[in-house]
This record gives C-alpha cells, structure tokens and sequence, in this order.
C-alpha cells in the first residue's frame, strides 16, 4: 500500500530552486513540463513537486534513453526511481545530424551551446518526437508500493529533471540517446548543404518594354524577411576547432568572450 508517513528528511538532497508556481524557466524545460501536466496525475504530481522543494531526491542521472534516481520517502531504504522514453536509434540520429547541418542557423546556435526553439519542428518533420507527448511514451518504474502513474516519487524526480533541463538543455538530447559531444563532433563534420541566397534576386531579360520604369528587383529584396542572426563567434564552432590551448583551455573558450564583446559592442561611422 502507499506509504501515508512524512518523509524521512535527506540531508544535502537536490531541491528544487523554483519554490512556488511552476518549475522549469526555460522553452524545453516548461515544453516537458507541460506535456508531463497534460497527461499525469494532478495530485501525485502536487505531491511529487511538494518532495522535489524538500530534497527528497538523493540523486539523479541522466543517461541515454533512462533517467534514473533515488527518492527518500517515510521508509529508510530510499525508492529507486527509472524514467523511460522510446529510444531514436542511430540511423534517425544520423536524419537529425543531417538535418540540423544543412541549416546554418540551428548549426551555429548548436554549437554555440543554445538550443532552438525550432529544433522540435525538426524532429517532428522526420516524424520523430523530442519530448515524450503522451503517458504511453513515458516509462515510469518505482520500488515504492504505490501504484499510481505517476507516484510522487517519480513526479518530484521528473520536476527535478525539468530544472536539470534549465542548466543543461543538451540533457534532453543525451537523454534521447545522443550526447553534447557526439553532436557536436556530427555537425562540425558533416558537409552544410547549400542554403538559399536570401539576397539573390531573379534575373529579367533587358528588353525596351519597361525600359522606363522603375527597377523591380530591389524591391523584391525589401520585401524578402530578414535573415535569422547567428551568434557571435559562429566561425569558432562551425570550422574544426585548432589543436591550440592558451594556459589549458582552448583557444575556441578564449576567443570566445572576445566575439560576445565585440556583438554587444554598436557600431558607429564616426
């Protein structure tokens, strides 16, 4: 039966940073969290954000296609805790590489460390889901005697993992069986396919019809949207990094300030 006891209190437990309202700050993290909210149970997930702002969680770690961790509750052997998810394996890992790589945008904000709001129009393109979007893509296993789906043992690990999403948003990914580094290393290497000029203007044959009236191709390029910006210092992420360390870091973290200095900096013709 569901333990009715108060909880034993952990010592240096993780807890949640956000202490009421939502958990979650940013895109992904309120994305999972919502989708989670949709579908769960409303009171075990009460209860589950009630133990992930007391510490109950011991420990949690992220590995490809498993969270897992272990949550105190009243009894004094903690419950063990397994968050599942459908794995994409590697030949829709390499759709997804070669996707992101032929966008220059989504490659240069990747491997800046940011993560697209996009990036789920992508997955989703090739049929594929970045977030578990039903309760049959989320596998939830608990040792504790409660049947519910989720118990709160598994909804404060979930909430918690929401807030790991925050600090590291590449953790959905590895969580989806691709590591930062892996992804990384992909999209540096494979070859960005040809993007479309955004400034090209299409060519008119030079005839004495309309001779005297006014040029149309620049007005087609002032009606054309403006073309996404990518973040500074993209050249050091998108080209091989040098085998170059200044005082062992590499020189990629070094210049990096300086391009996030030189962006910020306006510019003037004075």
């Amino acid at each position: 039966m569901p333990e009715y006891g108060a909880p034993i209190e952990v010592e240096d437990g993780l807890r949640a940073r956000t202490r009421r309202g939502s958990i979650g700050s940013q895109w992904w993290s309120r994305r999972f969290i919502d989708l989670v909210e949709s579908f769960a149970d409303t009171g075990r997930l009460q209860r589950g954000r009630s133990y992930a702002r007391k510490g109950q969680v011991v420990d949690l770690r992220v590995e490809a296609y498993e969270v897992t961790a272990r949550v105190q509750g009243s009894v004094a052997e903690p419950y063990e805790v397994a968050l599942g998810i459908d794995a994409i394996d590697d030949a829709d890992w390499a759709r997804v590489e070669a996707e992101l790589a032929s966008r220059a945008v989504f490659r240069a904000r990747l491997l800046a460390g940011e993560m697209p709001p996009e990036i789920e129009d992508v997955f989703a393109g090739l049929g594929l889901s970045l977030f578990p979007e039903s309760a049959a893509d989320l596998h939830l296993m608990c040792s504790c005697p409660d049947w519910g789906d989720p118990c709160k043992h598994a909804a404060a690990v979930l909430y918690l993992l929401a807030e790991s999403f925050d600090d590291d948003p590449f953790l959905i990914l590895a969580w989806n069986g691709r590591t930062r580094d892996r992804l990384l290393t992909a999209l540096r290497r494979a070859p960005a396919r040809d993007a479309p000029d955004a400034f090209a203007v299409e060519d008119e044959p030079l005839t004495a019809e309309g001779f005297w009236t006014p040029p149309t191709g620049l007005a087609r390029l002032r009606e054309r949207p403006a073309v996404p910006s990518v973040p500074p210092g993209f050249l050091l992420h998108v080209v091989e990094p040098p085998p170059v360390k200044v005082r062992r870091r590499a020189l990629t973290d070094v210049l990096q300030p300086a391009y996030e200095a030189l962006a910020a900096t306006p510019f003037s013709t004075e």
